[in-house]
């Protein structure tokens, strides 16, 4: 692979503008080769005319070196090309702090295209001074957040010895020399607000909290600081992946501009790169060495095998049997498809009575399912589309280093389920189609519950098996929701809990689904029990809602933390939605025209904020003054109409949603169910497209403040006094 395509792939998606342009510069070569080939081309029918180099004329007047000097020449001043200088600046963004800055001088810009290549050694030096001013800027925060870790790590190990067994540590203190205590009296905890029990103990309680010296404040203060060294190792060993990388592309390009002019000048730039404070600087080095002695000693117990591989964990390998389970789990579900429709077609499902019957109870029990699948397929599509366009979503939801769900694992958990699910629908039909089976229906009936316990039983299963630590990361998110505003809100959190508001209808399904087996309709196939019931029809509104209430209790926890008004309004938002989803139901079990025009009022509202909100605060468009006329001035697609197809896009589906739900329109070949599912994967299509450009905007905002790595509190605070030693 060519270095110009090999260089932004190795590069930190997040400092990407931050690094050498190396496609700009590759340019203006491209611009000075054109020109000597049209120099070239002009003079190759010209008879050459007899001159004399300026070489050869200024070495007659050359001093002689006689005939006895043995030494090798040296270069000639006439040789020369560039000269770089270097002088001292005051740089603003740093505080007033000096930083060097290089300036190159081109000699032979009066010769015919020197322009260019004047043009060119600008931009290059306007490329080195600021990838070298962004590289210190980023070693003097390293050293500061190494100093602050310096004092963290005194005061956990002062803790560890005051908690584990201070009685032998004073005895031993005689003999050897141990940590300071004094430390632990000019500390307090930060008692961060992650957990129920924190929210709740901060309500009442400042939040630096003074030290108890037990065993579970030792055990979570060593684990914050365990996260902060290995996010702060991670951003040296990304200071050192770009120093390397900016130092190859500017000898890359140094060596292309000497092939292309035939001159050269690359030793005497690339020498003042190697005399720079990016080539010569070793404090990330030495950084390096320090953070991994100290942590394989205090978090590893001395085992640096195992201290290494948390530090720098192995990329994950690409798995040809993923690949090919994938094609054939495919495969089948397209062949159980085919003899599903086969089936259905034997029995004449679709006409008479029993299509009524099915579209009542079978469907809703598997189209659960069927939702599901399509989520996940959308989730990876999206996957694949972020990872196509360096969007580094492993960052942005946090997950583990090298645990992340590449699309084709996406791909296997959704084709092997989409097997599982067919295979019972398949099974469903057969098991009555057959004679001697016929009788059984309340087996029959039981087939999809037990493909719901099957699923729910991998989804918990503690073994290490079947992507256990994304499992557990889902599950981990899931009681989040569930527990708002008492945890942390954190992106994933919230992130999951708007993939629940467009699955509506899954969640009625499992409402469905308890009251089916729960009152034993399914003994005789009759959902009247569940469809007659006003208990029934309440806990839909209920169940409808509570996505949406998760929601705003999201919001106001971060608001509450950030004093952010645009989580209120945010919040606002879901509460105008609520009302209209309240209205919409009220609407389908009591039809009447009050009752439609506060529905259709409602809706409209929550369509239109919702909208807004989508286009313009959750993806970032519709800038009027960008760069890129109503959108944003960063765009990653390559396509601006695809951005203006999808706000289009956005708007349809919407408004899809509504109609349906208000019956607007009525499909007389459709069953309601049917229709109702339908619109439902309209939705979740929707909600597919918008994570792309949620995690697009996301990104973008990463990139703009440079944010590689993950912001961990730290447990302790001290007084001023101490911290400033």
């Amino acid at each position: 692979m060519k270095f110009g395509k090999e260089f932004p792939l190795q590069a930190v998606p997040e400092w990407r503008e931050a690094y050498m342009n190396y496609n700009y510069l590759k340019t203006l070569l491209e611009e000075i080769l054109i020109f000597r080939q049209r120099q070239t081309s002009s003079h190759v029918n010209q008879k050459p005319k007899p001159s004399r180099s300026l070489k050869r004329k200024v070495s007659l007047f050359r001093a002689f070196s006689g005939l006895t000097n043995s030494s090798s020449p040296s270069k000639y001043k006439e040789d020369e090309v560039i000269i770089v200088s270097a002088t001292q600046l005051a740089d603003e963004e740093q505080g007033g702090s000096e930083c060097q800055s290089y300036q190159t001088s081109f000699l032979r810009s009066s010769e015919e295209g020197g322009d260019l290549e004047l043009v060119f050694f600008r931009g290059l030096d306007h490329e080195f001074n600021k990838v070298t001013r962004f590289y210190k800027t980023k070693v003097e925060e390293a050293v500061k957040q190494a100093q602050e870790l310096n004092v963290q790590m005194d005061a956990l190990i002062a803790l560890r010895i005051k908690v584990n067994d201070p009685i032998e540590v004073i005895q031993q203190s005689k003999e050897h020399k141990m940590a300071s205590l004094d430390v632990l009296n000019r500390v307090k905890i930060n008692a961060t607000t992650e957990t129920p029990r924190s929210t709740v103990r901060s309500v009442f309680n400042s939040l630096n909290m003074d030290l108890n010296y037990n065993k579970n404040e030792l055990k979570e203060a060593q684990g914050k600081l365990k996260q902060a060294f290995l996010e702060f190792h991670e951003k040296l060993r990304f200071l050192k992946n770009y120093a390397f990388l900016n130092q190859l592309a500017f000898s890359k390009i140094m060596k292309k501009y000497d092939k292309i002019t035939s001159r050269n000048a690359s030793d005497a730039y690339l020498q003042m790169v190697d005399e720079s404070y990016l080539s010569q600087s070793d404090e990330v080095a030495k950084l390096i060495e320090r953070v991994e002695a100290v942590f394989i000693k205090h978090f590893c117990n001395g085992d640096r095998q195992r201290g290494m591989n948390t530090l720098r964990p192995k990329s994950k390998r690409e798995k040809h049997r993923v690949t090919f389970f994938v094609g054939c789990f495919f495969g089948c579900s397209l062949a159980l498809i085919g003899a599903i429709v086969r089936s259905i077609h034997a029995r004449d499902l679709l006409q008479g009575e029993g299509q009524t019957k099915y579209m009542n109870t079978i469907f809703p029990l598997y189209s659960l399912f069927g939702f599901l699948v399509l989520h996940m397929l959308m989730y990876a599509g999206n996957v694949y589309f972020w990872t196509r366009y360096r969007v580094n979503y492993s960052f942005i939801f946090g997950f583990k280093q090298g645990t992340e769900l590449g699309f084709k694992q996406v791909l296997l958990l959704s084709f092997g389920l989409s097997v599982l699910i067919l295979a019972a629908v398949l099974a469903n039909l057969e098991m009555e189609m057959d004679p001697d089976t016929q009788n059984y229906k309340t087996l029959t009936e039981l087939l999809p519950l037990g493909l719901v316990i099957v699923v729910v039983l991998i989804a918990i299963c503690p073994f290490n098996i079947m992507y256990r630590t994304n499992r557990f990361f889902f599950l981990v998110c899931v009681w989040h929701c569930i527990c708002a505003p008492l945890y942390l809100v954190t992106l994933p959190d919230f992130f999951l809990a708007d993939q629940f508001t467009s699955q509506v209808q899954l969640l009625r399904n499992v409402e469905f689904y308890a009251c089916y087996y729960g009152w034993g309709d399914f003994k005789k196939r009759d959902a009247a029990t569940c469809n007659n019931s006003n208990v029934y029809k309440v806990l839909s509104i209920v169940i409808a809602v509570v996505p949406y209430w998760i929601r705003v209790l999201q919001c106001i926890r971060r608001f509450c933390e950030g004093r952010d008004s645009t989580q209120a309004m945010n919040g606002l938002k879901y509460l105008s939605t609520i009302a209209a989803v309240v209205s919409r139901a009220l609407y389908s079990q009591n039809r009447g025209t009050p009752l439609r025009i506060i529905a259709a009022s409602t809706s409209g509202v929550a369509t239109i904020f919702s909208t807004y909100w989508d286009i313009v605060m959750d993806w970032g468009l519709l800038c009027r003054n960008s760069e890129n006329p109503w959108l944003r001035d960063k765009l990653i697609l390559p396509s601006r109409s695809i951005y203006f197809i999808t706000m289009v896009l956005n708007v349809i589906l919407r408004l899809a949603w509504m109609q349906t739900v208000l019956d607007f329109h009525e499909a007389p070949f459709l069953h309601r169910n049917a229709l109702i599912a339908i619109i439902a994967c309209l939705e979740i299509i929707r909600r597919g497209i918008w994570n792309f450009f949620r995690l697009e905007n996301e990104h973008l905002n990463n990139v703009g403040k440079f944010r590689a790595v993950k912001t961990v509190p730290l447990p302790f605070s001290y007084e001023d006094e101490y911290k400033n030693l």
